[in-house]
């Protein structure tokens, strides 16, 4: 370091000692604050009270003691308000102790007189006359960090677009008040952060990427105006962790008008949630609603099982069978499932009896409720008939009641209750009657009114609708809606496929490929409208989505707008070619509010990892390596399994890997289990992942590829790539998926014969030992 470069660092440090001065100082203040807010809110608790006059003598009184009351509840309510403001603020100040800022960028605004700096950070920092010490990263201005090299540099404000002209970008490594380095750069951010970053070690959270966005991930996560942004991102590229800095970004942009809980993100599986649940705590901002796509399905089935992730992976398909998904993953089957419920106001809704006591003898018989149902004016539509034919079926049940009292049941549970099951039965303990008669008859129909909730409830819940005879009923009518040819399917093989979906439905259980259509349609007839308070969703490992899932979707979060990311080289659960999937789904959304971004610099793993996988895929996807040095994957071919695992014994016994996050990475669950069990008789300890509720944990484990998706580790070691394990080219990107999980290191292990989706990589970008 020279000279010039000592004084500019003496006084960054200068700098950064006022600041964190001014934070110690800003937290004393705010704690004692707290402390003062609490200690209030304790005694107005204790003695709420002392200065409420309770006087309930006319209705002047009355009122009086409701206001007094009312008064003393609003100054808890802005001492509680005031402790949560202060207690943000504090956590965002203890954020800010540990890194103050990572960025400073000069430049001149035209029209002003002269030049500004900015120091950018995790929050927002003023002093006590409100000059600013910090900048939030995601402020308007904060953008031309992330945005432009030195020179003129558009960012947009409030106000619209503004021009400034960038002369100077400095980042600094912060560490324990001190700066450990500080970089200036012309680039959006300079390859030595970068590298600082991307050498640490991978960790069982995934960290937030603030530091080190890149150009194109900055217009990811400050884009405002697209109904569906659609983010292609090789493997390792930051698209799930720019995802994340864009739900921060927004919740900050639209503070006061867009809260947590109307940000939806569906992920690939738990495990891959508890990855990243502190990606947005660490911003300051709370979680989003975090699901799967079957737990989404799941709560709303809860008398059918759904097949999971595991089945769905593990399961083994004919070709008639991978027709018959690809037809009902289609958008057609999605548009034919609307065009059949629009039928259906005319005639063909399948009911169920309603029955109360007597099983064999019906409440409310189908008949009658679709005499019932279809008694409307033909102007009314499947969700006003519904709620009518509800509105009918509860004034009849009403008018039941007097009936009901004077049936024998009645009687007989009033003669066998006990004293206490009726003293619950009256209004107040010492109610009195005229007679014995009166008595009997008000206990009489209290218990039937209590009794027919179970029949009200029935009704409420639409329990008198036939839904799975309703989809089998469709699927009948399918042949009439899609040319089955076009899917490779004849009338015989759908058949086949109702009478398969029946036994399912009487084993309490339903396909993927079932699920979403069967909710869809059970949403047509009863009019569901989605939920509308959602405004954002996000959709993770979109590959893996089919057409009709991302349909459904759509319709469910009528209000929301979308941003979809993934990898098309990863599709693992979708057996067809996934390259067309944002084709196929373009209609669901207004082209000209739909934004394509790509993203093809890999950032994750080394070059000599990335130059490697990439050579897996056959149709030339568009992947570039950081330039980030690392040693050559390495590949193992053995004779059989005891000598593979001596292969990973040695590895995982080295002392340089004692505490590198390494990945055992199986094609199947049942291969996993089988390797942890082979490693644990030979003394090693690693930890097997075989539950998507499971967490992860640091030092080895050995995980199936499915649980896989999304996660990064130090060391990935690909368990048995032979030609047995790995043959057909539909495994290519199960393959590939594998090995982009490495950051550092990559083993590829096989015993036999090398699988040909391998085998022709050039021996250049490995070693073979």
């Amino acid at each position: 370091m020279d000279k010039h470069e000592l004084v500019n660092q003496a006084a960054e440090q200068a700098r950064l000692d006022h600041v964190l001065a001014e934070i110690t100082q800003q937290k004393s203040k705010l704690s004692g604050d707290i402390a003062r807010v609490k200690s209030e809110e304790k005694h107005l608790n204790e003695h709420f009270y002392d200065d409420v006059r309770l006087n309930y003598g006319d209705a002047s009184a009355t009122m009086e003691t409701a206001l007094s009351i009312r008064q003393q509840q609003q100054l808890l309510q802005e001492r509680n308000n005031t402790w949560q403001h202060s207690t943000h603020e504090l956590a965002t100040l203890q954020r800010l102790e540990q890194k103050p800022y990572f960025a400073r960028v000069d430049f001149h605004e035209q029209g002003e007189p002269k030049a500004e700096t900015i120091y950018i950070g995790l929050g927002s920092l003023s002093d006590r006359d409100d000059n600013f010490l910090i900048y939030d990263w995601r402020a308007p201005i904060s953008s031309i960090y992330y945005d432009g090299k030195l020179g003129e540099v558009t960012y947009e404000s409030p106000d619209g677009p503004q021009k400034v002209d960038l002369t100077l970008k400095r980042q600094f490594i912060i560490e324990q008040g001190k700066i450990k380095a500080m970089f200036d750069t012309q680039e959006t951010i300079g390859d030595q952060m970068l590298l600082e970053v991307l050498n640490e070690k991978s960790s069982t959270q995934m960290k937030s990427i603030v530091t080190t966005i890149q150009r194109e991930q900055n217009k990811i996560i400050r884009d405002t105006k697209s109904d569906l942004l659609f983010v292609q991102g090789a493997a390792g590229s930051g698209k799930t962790s720019a995802i994340l800095q864009r739900i921060a970004y927004l919740l900050y942009r639209y503070r006061g008008n867009l809260t947590s809980d109307q940000v939806i993100m569906f992920s690939p599986n738990q495990l891959f949630n508890d990855y990243i649940e502190n990606v947005l705590p660490e911003l300051g901002e709370q979680n989003m609603v975090q699901m799967t796509y079957w737990q989404f399905l799941s709560r709303r089935i809860p008398g059918l099982s759904v097949q999971n992730l595991f089945q769905q992976f593990e399961e083994t398909q004919t070709n008639q069978q991978s027709n018959l998904e690809k037809l009902k993953n289609d958008v057609l089957f999605f548009r034919a499932t609307k065009r059949y419920a629009s039928h259906l106001e005319k005639a063909g809704v399948q009911f169920k009896d309603i029955f109360f006591k007597n099983q064999t003898e019906p409440y409310f018989s189908k008949e009658q409720i679709k005499e019932i149902y279809y008694s409307f004016n033909e102007n009314y539509h499947l969700r006003n008939r519904i709620e009518s034919t509800k509105e009918a079926l509860l004034k009849l049940l009403n008018q039941r009641v007097d009936a009901e009292t004077r049936k024998p049941w009645v009687q007989d549970l009033i003669e066998h209750m006990s004293a206490e099951e009726l003293r619950e039965l009256y209004d107040r303990p010492d109610q009195e009657f005229e007679s014995s008669a009166k008595e009997t008859g008000f206990l009489a129909r209290k218990i039937v009114l209590q009794q027919l909730k179970t029949v009200s409830r029935k009704i409420h819940h639409n329990q008198f609708l036939n839904i799975r005879g309703q989809y089998v009923h469709f699927l009948k009518r399918v042949p009439q809606l899609i040319e089955l040819s076009e899917f490779g399917l004849t009338e015989t093989d759908w058949a086949d496929s109702i009478e398969q979906l029946k036994n399912d439905f009487r084993q309490r259980q339903v396909k993927m490929a079932d699920a979403s259509a069967y909710l869809y349609l059970y949403d047509l007839v009863t009019g569901r409208r989605g939920e509308t308070s959602m405004r954002y969703v996000f959709i993770d490992e979109i590959q893996d989505y089919t057409p009709f899932q991302l349909a459904y979707l759509k319709y469910n979060f009528p209000r929301a707008k979308f941003t979809m990311l993934g990898d098309l080289n990863q599709a693992i659960l979708i057996k067809e070619d996934s390259s067309s999937l944002l084709s196929e789904i373009s209609g669901l959304f207004d082209e000209e509010k739909t934004k394509v971004v790509q993203l093809t610099t890999s950032y994750r793993s080394t070059a000599q990892v990335t130059n490697y996988t990439k050579e897996i895929l056959s149709s030339g996807q568009q992947i570039e390596a950081f330039d980030r040095v690392g040693p050559l994957p390495v590949v193992y071919g053995r004779k059989n399994v005891t000598e593979l695992i001596q292969v990973v014994a040695t590895m995982l016994q080295k002392p340089e890997n004692e505490k590198v996050a390494t990945a055992i990475i199986t094609k199947t669950l049942e291969e996993a289990q089988q390797v942890f069990e082979l490693l644990k008789a030979n003394g090693l300890k690693t930890t097997l992942i075989g539950s998507q509720n499971q967490r992860l944990v640091p030092g080895a484990i050995v995980v199936p590829a499915y649980l896989a998706k999304g996660l990064e580790f130090d060391a990935v070691i690909m368990w048995d790539a032979s030609s047995k394990n790995y043959q057909g080219d539909f495994e290519r990107q199960l393959v590939y998926t594998i090995a982009s999980r490495a950051m550092h290191t990559l083993t590829i292990l096989y015993q036999g014969e090398f699988s040909p989706l391998l085998a022709h990589i050039s021996p250049d970008l490995y070693e073979v030992r």
